[in-house]
């Protein structure tokens, strides 16, 4: 790629992308600081509600195919970015461009950009970890947050052993085989259609660098890099008085219990009729979208003023 060449970004061909099962989407693209972010905008342009929905590893808006189509149906804006290096956003080839503050000033800029207000944040595993810290840094810009099978982590209580085993995996593997990663944190496993669909964005391990990276980026030491941070939204959250819901399933071992803590910590979650979906493991997208969006566009008209 001539114009990207210096900057060492691949960017997935479209032909990778062509007849994906369920995702009819038309593409939209934004530059952030010479690269180019990828995101599905449907609905509205002018609803009063956007709902922002965010991916985490290793998968991309493909995840959102199920839910896109029922909040949109039911008025709102849906906006689903995929992440630098995942989906059809372009990829870095280096592993030291991927940090935690980088994610985090990307989808800055991508919601500064789109100007996107009154937003509801729906954020699973790293949409959460990404999302509740911008929900702290851009408040004005939220109406509500629905946290699905994530958490925050500040490093100061120890990783869980789900997780770090997960981390060990994920770096043992000079390939990762996405797709079948994203299988396997499925309460029912994909078909092979669906499971070459999130291997699409990668083409080669060249392009896998962000996902090869994310689960490093966890903070789970008190000195991580993210950890100073993640405390200061911590206690923005801790004041965060808009309305809260925890949609987590009830079959994924990484973010079990992380219900309970945000529900505990935040006061907006107080009092809310938080859901545990059945049957669901830890991309809750994928074994329940329908369900899952039918929560959504509930909670919003249940506390849309």
């Amino acid at each position: 790629m001539d114009n990207n060449s210096m900057l060492n970004i691949l960017r997935t061909p479209d032909e990778r992308f062509a007849n994906l099962p369920g995702y009819p989407f038309a593409p939209n693209y934004v530059e952030i600081d010479g690269a180019r972010m990828h995101y599905v905008d449907e609905g509205m342009p002018a609803a009063k509600e956007t709902v922002l929905l965010l991916h985490g590893e290793p998968s991309w808006s493909y995840l959102y195919r199920k839910m896109i189509p029922v909040i949109s149906a039911a008025g709102h804006r849906v906006v689903a970015p995929d992440l630098f290096g995942f989906g059809k956003s372009d990829k870095y080839t280096e592993s030291d461009k991927y940090t935690y503050l980088f994610h985090i000033e990307s989808l800055k800029s991508f919601i500064e950009k789109l100007d996107l207000q009154n937003i509801t944040l729906f954020g699973q595993d790293w949409g959460g970890l990404l999302g509740l810290r911008i929900v702290a840094e851009m408040p004005d810009r939220f109406s509500r947050i629905v946290a699905s099978n994530t958490f925050l982590p500040t490093g100061d209580r120890p990783a869980s052993e789900p997780f770090l085993a997960w981390r060990a995996y994920s770096q043992s593997r000079e390939v990762m085989k996405i797709g079948n990663i994203v299988s396997g944190g499925c309460f029912t496993k994909l078909t092979p259609e669906i499971v070459a669909a999130y291997d699409a964005p990668f083409p080669t391990k060249d392009y896998q660098a962000g996902a090869k990276k994310f689960p490093l980026l966890v903070p789970i030491t008190p000195d991580d890099p993210a950890s100073e941070a993640n405390r200061a939204a911590w206690e923005i959250l801790k004041k965060w008085e808009k309305p809260v819901l925890t949609a987590f399933s009830d079959s994924d071992p990484i973010t079990h219990g992380g219900d309970l803590v945000l529900q505990k910590l935040i006061p907006g979650a107080q009092g809310e009729s938080h859901v545990t979906v059945k049957n669901a493991g830890h991309f809750i997208q994928e074994d329940k979208g329908e369900e899952l969006a039918e929560i959504i566009v509930n909670f919003i008209a249940r506390t849309a003023h």
